[in-house]
């Protein structure tokens, strides 16, 4: 289907939109009851999901969205926000046009009303709607994009961050691949926000760490060949060979890493690894050192089997890290408005600024905090590396080392974040 469908009507008459607007509040109420009762003239709390359904991230912006709805359903059945119901307004962003992206978040604000936006997968979208909301004093949550910027350089107090920035993702990885398999690194990277936050960030540890950059490729979202690049990297003789891609762009280029034998010549590691991709792969291509930025195999932990079950029942698989940035960035716009006992975006905001999750939202072993000043979710982040099976068809991912984020992150001065609130 184009992504850039009107929104309109199709040929029955019914838009894409509506359809997935009616079939995400549908859902939702029928996991909490029958049916939601609003009060007389009551409206629902809405909140604008501005996030991939087609295209590169189509699998993670599906599964970031499974989450929010759960997130929906638990928030409705205990009553709401400020005793009002919630309610998603689904748009499909794209994967990688920001101009689409900029359109429905207008769309989302101007004519739907929403309390709050969300989005998106891909950092480039988000650092562009980021600036709608901004301009238009909406409270908004960033689920999966990680690029720097959008809580650094580009901060706003109205914008928060739930997954990790590129330069955690490196910082949690970097030292341990070149103390390990040597010091010459080929990059291959997306060549947009992410892959140049995460090409920086490394860049920075080899410099710390004494290695080089022996060759990068900056590749197009979406591509399907990489049998050029890999040659590249192969002609370069490194020790690791990054690959930084991410989605369905991820799973191709580890398929035909494989195809070429590369890793049996070289090592092969990158910065986080989905899920998604994991499941994707042929056991054979399941290779590599990565960080996993959630993960539902967490023994012990409070709360984590409850989530991971509630996930299993509603898609049939366990959650993965988006499933679960979905669901926290969802949880944490209602603990931010009932905390401040408002929907008023600042109010909000300020109530959020250097909130610690509770452990039914937080899910992992540690603290996870929005950091005041700043608002990039501080938690907690797994290294390791991929494996065919572990305990079970869904353990694809073997931990080595559990990393509390706070001992990796740079200072918020080193952010170049100047956070500025409204007078």
């Amino acid at each position: 289907m184009n992504d850039k469908v009107d929104d309109k009507g199709s040929s029955k008459g019914i838009s894409r939109r509506t359809i997935l607007k009616m079939a995400t509040t549908t859902g939702v109420a029928a996991m909490v009851s029958p049916r939601i009762v609003l009060a007389a003239g009551e409206q629902p709390v809405k909140f604008g999901i501005d996030n991939p359904l087609t295209g590169t991230y189509a699998i993670t912006g599906r599964n970031e969205l499974h989450g929010m709805e759960l997130a929906i359903a638990e928030i409705n059945a205990k009553g709401g926000i400020l005793g009002r119901q919630a309610q998603l307004i689904v748009e499909d962003s794209t994967s990688g046009d920001a101009g689409v992206a900029v359109q429905k978040a207008h769309k989302l604000i101007d004519r739907d009303k929403v309390d709050f936006l969300i989005g998106n997968v891909n950092s480039g979208l988000t650092e562009a709607i980021s600036q709608v909301a901004f301009a238009k004093n909406v409270f908004m949550l960033d689920p999966g994009g990680h690029a720097d910027p959008i809580t650094g350089t580009e901060c706003h107090w109205n914008v928060f961050q739930t997954c990790p920035s590129t330069t955690l993702l490196v910082n949690a990885i970097a030292p341990d691949l070149i103390k390990r398999f040597g010091k010459k690194f080929y990059f291959l990277v997306p060549d947009y926000a992410f892959g140049h936050g995460l090409l920086d960030a490394y860049n920075a540890n080899l410099k710390k760490y004494g290695a080089t950059n022996v060759g990068a490729d900056l590749i197009p979202l979406g591509t399907a060949d990489y049998s050029s690049y890999l040659i590249k990297a192969q002609s370069a003789s490194p020790d690791v060979i990054v690959i930084l891609q991410n989605g369905d762009d991820q799973t191709n280029v580890l398929k035909q890493a494989v195809q070429f034998g590369l890793d049996k010549r070289f090592h092969i590691a990158g910065a986080n690894i989905e899920l998604e991709t994991l499941e994707a792969l042929p056991p054979s291509a399941r290779i590599g050192n990565w960080v996993i930025e959630w993960y539902w195999n967490q023994p012990g932990v409070p709360h984590v089997k409850e989530f991971t079950e509630a996930i299993k029942k509603k898609t049939g698989r366990v959650p993965t890290a988006r499933t679960w940035f979905g669901h926290t960035s969802i949880h944490a716009c209602a603990l931010a408005a009932n905390k401040a006992k408002s929907l008023d975006a600042v109010k909000m905001a300020r109530a959020l600024d250097g909130l610690v999750l509770p452990p039914e939202v937080a899910l992992q072993p540690g603290e996870a905090v929005y950091r005041a000043n700043q608002h990039l979710l501080i938690g907690t982040l797994w290294a390791g590396h991929a494996q065919a099976q572990g305990s079970g068809a869904d353990d694809l991912f073997h931990v080595d080392t559990i990393i509390d984020s706070k001992t990796i992150a740079p200072t918020v001065e080193e952010t170049g974040c100047k956070m500025v609130w409204p007078s």
